[in-house]
């Protein structure tokens, strides 16, 4: 007769929580599921705060809606699976603006994460050099090629559509720079578009083609009541045993399983289980294969992150303008990277008393130096900038709030997905009872991360019926 299985998730972000919920789906009855999580409080990057007597996402704000391939994205399918869906709710305003030679213009239609399939579409914005995007007679990466955006980019159509559109667009999701992201993460569409085409627009034009969008199709949504209700039923459907300020400071291999060292170093707790999905940061989770697969950990260990804080300011009766925010390339010289305006952008949040929450998020990768400010400078800093780029001095907040990401953004560099790949096939062929999972190995976003958990916890349950037990 089989043993009982016995797995641990370490790390009780939305990615670690979508591994549980998908064991406890998928694998047999009385299967014994632990979420480790080092902090306080599960869910990561998603977390639901309040301002001014009213919810606010401190973290992540919206999932999208569609996979890259048209269909309903891993993050909706979640929604689902957790009776949530009546909940999901869609932005009210979508354009939004780019803060530019002092002003705001509207981000032009018809790009690509800013790359632009019209090049007539964005000259209000950036002048592009269309005389470089010549057809050279073969496709513009050859078949396994990644390179970093801005250098395709910069080649093709000249510095000012990577500093004015695509850098603004990759900085708002990732605080890192098109010269140092890898396009095959990033872009996965347009890098296997540009495997086939000859020039850049031609690449765009292809990339958008294969993933046709309805017209008012919403592309994003999120939860009334906020992201913190996804990961409340998340947690509780998985039904899973879940340890918070548990850190997992060791992990090795015990016969074909795993002993995990918990807790702190003077009384330290030890637990035997047959699998562990490790869904921590690529760096933490180095450290913890270090002994036991120091060339995993070395692929692992590769990646680096930026820091960011999110500013929240509630401000009484401002005149904003009808967008649902704005994107400020690094060019302009502002501390702000990109500005939401919830009250706007999202009806459900309108406020009868004309109380507006606006978000800005500030830090970019290798400027992290900026963040050492305290909250109170962060924030006039935000509150200053923000009317010198709307042209009006906004009134005084009457409440904020500065959240603090550290280490939150991976920085995808050109070969990332290779060495992810290498890492995850030798753990296969020599310790297939672990599974990576994580923003840090496939991208950033609530989709993406939940489908990387749903994944190694089907690589987990493929693994232990292998082993027969």
């Amino acid at each position: 007769m089989a043993t009982r299985w016995r797995v641990a998730v370490v790390g009780g972000g939305i990615t670690g929580l979508a591994a549980a919920l998908r064991l406890r789906d998928r694998a047999p009855e009385g299967t014994e599921i632990t979420v480790y999580e080092q902090s306080g409080v599960i869910g990561g990057k998603l977390r639901t705060g309040e301002l001014a007597g009213g919810p606010v996402e401190f973290g992540a704000e919206s999932f999208l809606m569609r996979d890259p391939a048209g269909g309903e994205s891993a993050a909706v399918t979640l929604v689902r699976r957790l009776g949530l869906a009546d909940r999901i709710v869609h932005p009210t305003v979508g354009q939004a603006a780019l803060a530019v030679d002092g002003g705001l213009r509207p981000i032009p239609g018809g790009t690509l994460v800013g790359v632009p399939g019209d090049l007539a579409k964005v000259t209000a914005v950036a002048r592009p050099t269309p005389v470089a995007d010549h057809d050279g007679g073969r496709p513009l990466l050859g078949p396994d090629e990644d390179v970093a955006v801005g250098a395709l980019v910069r080649a093709r159509f000249g510095d000012e559509v990577v500093d004015r559109l695509v850098d603004p667009m990759l900085g708002g999701v990732y605080a890192g720079r098109a010269d140092d992201l890898s396009l095959a993460t990033t872009m996965p569409a347009l890098a296997r578009a540009a495997r086939t085409e000859h020039t850049l627009l031609g690449a765009v034009r292809a990339a958008q083609a294969a993933t046709p969008r309805a017209p008012g199709e919403p592309v994003f949504g999120t939860l009334s009541g906020g992201l913190g209700t996804l990961v409340d039923a998340a947690a509780t459907a998985g039904g899973a045993t879940v340890r918070r300020n548990a850190a997992v400071r060791e992990l090795a291999p015990v016969g074909s399983g795993w002993r995990l060292t918990v807790g702190p170093t003077r009384d330290p707790e030890h637990v035997e289980v047959d699998a562990v999905v490790l869904a921590v940061p690529a760096r933490p989770a180095a450290r913890l294969l270090a002994e036991t697969a120091a060339e995993v950990a070395a692929r692992i260990g590769e990646l680096d992150y930026a820091s960011v804080a999110l500013v929240t300011l509630a401000l009484p009766e401002p005149a904003l303008p009808a967008l649902s925010g704005f994107l400020v390339p690094g060019t302009e010289g502002l501390l702000i990277k990109a500005s939401t305006f919830f009250t706007t952008k999202w009806g459900h949040l309108r406020r009868s008393d004309g109380l507006a929450l606006v978000r800005a998020s500030v830090g970019r990768y290798r400027d992290e130096a900026q963040l050492q400010r305290p909250d109170q400078d962060l924030a006039a800093t935000v509150h200053r900038e923000l009317s010198g780029v709307l042209d009006t001095p906004l009134p005084a907040p009457v409440d904020g709030h500065v959240q603090r990401w550290g280490g939150a953004l991976p920085q995808y560099t050109p070969g990332h997905l290779d060495r992810v790949a290498a890492a995850r096939a030798a753990l296969r062929a020599t310790r297939p009872t672990l599974a990576l999972a994580g923003a840090g190995y496939d991208g950033v976003g609530i989709p993406v991360c939940v489908r990387s958990g749903e994944t190694a916890a089907e690589e987990i349950i493929t693994a232990l019926e292998g082993s027969g037990r």
